[in-house]
């Protein structure tokens, strides 16, 4: 019987992962539910930059050196923007908190993605129908389905009472200012997108990524629906810490659990995602630290976690599948 895996996803994390799990599963049989809470829309487009970190790094086509964006980028269009508002004494953000001054960089051949995406969401399109039609351009079989269709934004509250958009707390303030808070605005109001559920229920094994917890996965559990749907599979679900050796490898994931009061190392991790994943995969270099994980209520994996590249990954990935599938 085909082996059916769901992951939450997103960011870099989750698309190496991915691609190291298509490397052991046949695409068909894998379905990515992504964080759309970090989209956003610059320049009068609609954004999406986990669904497409994800889907560039399957398609082979992701920039080897920051884990987003397109290889062989140019990058004129972006540097006209910029010119202009350097010219015109504008600021990063205008009074309408637009990005006046190009701080988010769009490459010229990425900007085809959300000329594509925006032009087809105002015919009329969903973001999961258009997220279908860019995977199939790409040659993809997975099942790449945004966690909602509708809107649902991560906005970022920092200590000194700014409040952000995720985009602007992670790209142009390089996450370096403390936080006090994440929400997910409009999560309440939104519903799981077409296939979402039943992707979970009929799933065989579900992952979550080694993605940011907080704004990454929460984001996806936070549409109403999703976390019970993975907590009723608890027993055949399995995460990967994001933390190794009591840090992050990437991104400020350390950091805001720290601002938001959680333990940073494996068994932090392992206390906040106890209720809904009976399984965590750790690195080796946490390997004394197990006992602990499995005293906050999950069964212990100590697999190598640090996909340095794709053989790396799918070895990852055949350590989830066994896990759950072959215990």
């Amino acid at each position: 019987m085909a082996t059916q895996v769901a992951v939450l996803a997103g960011g870099v994390g989750a698309a190496k992962f991915l691609r190291g799990l298509i490397a052991v599963v046949p695409q068909s049989q894998v379905t990515a539910i992504v964080n759309v809470g970090d989209d956003t829309v610059l320049h009068g487009l609609m954004v999406s930059p986990d669904i497409d970190t994800i889907t560039y790094t399957l398609a082979e086509a992701v920039n080897p050196v920051t884990g987003w964006g397109l290889v062989g980028e140019t990058w004129q269009a972006i540097e006209q923007v910029r010119s202009y508002a350097l010219s015109n004494g504008i600021s990063e953000t205008d009074a309408a908190g637009n990005d006046a001054a190009g701080w988010f960089a769009l490459g010229d051949r990425d900007l085809g993605t959300h000329l594509y995406r925006t032009s087809r969401r105002r015919a009329g399109a969903t973001l999961t129908q258009v997220t279908a039609e860019i995977c199939n351009t790409w040659g993809l079989e997975l099942k790449l389905l945004p966690v909602t269709d509708d809107a649902l934004s991560t906005e970022v509250r920092t200590v000194d009472e700014r409040e952000l958009s995720f985009q602007e707390y992670f790209v142009r303030e390089h996450h370096e200012v403390a936080v006090s808070q994440i929400r997910f605005a409009g999560a309440d109001a939104a519903q799981p997108g077409p296939d979402v559920l039943s992707s979970l229920a009929r799933a065989d094994l579900i992952c979550i990524a080694p993605s940011n917890p907080i704004v990454s996965i929460d984001p996806v559990l936070a549409v109403p629906g999703v976390r019970a749907a993975v907590t009723a599979a608890r027993e055949r679900t399995v995460a990967i810490s994001p933390i190794v050796g009591g840090a992050a490898l990437k991104g400020p994931a350390d950091r805001l659990l720290r601002e938001l009061g959680h333990e940073v190392s494996v068994v932090g991790i392992a206390r906040y995602y106890a209720e809904f994943a009976s399984t965590l995969v750790i690195d080796t270099v946490d390997a004394h630290l197990a006992n602990q994980v499995e005293a906050a209520g999950m069964r212990c994996i100590v697999a190598p976690t640090v996909m340095t590249d794709r053989a790396a990954a799918a070895e990852l990935a055949a350590s989830c599948i066994d896990a759950i599938i072959s215990r």
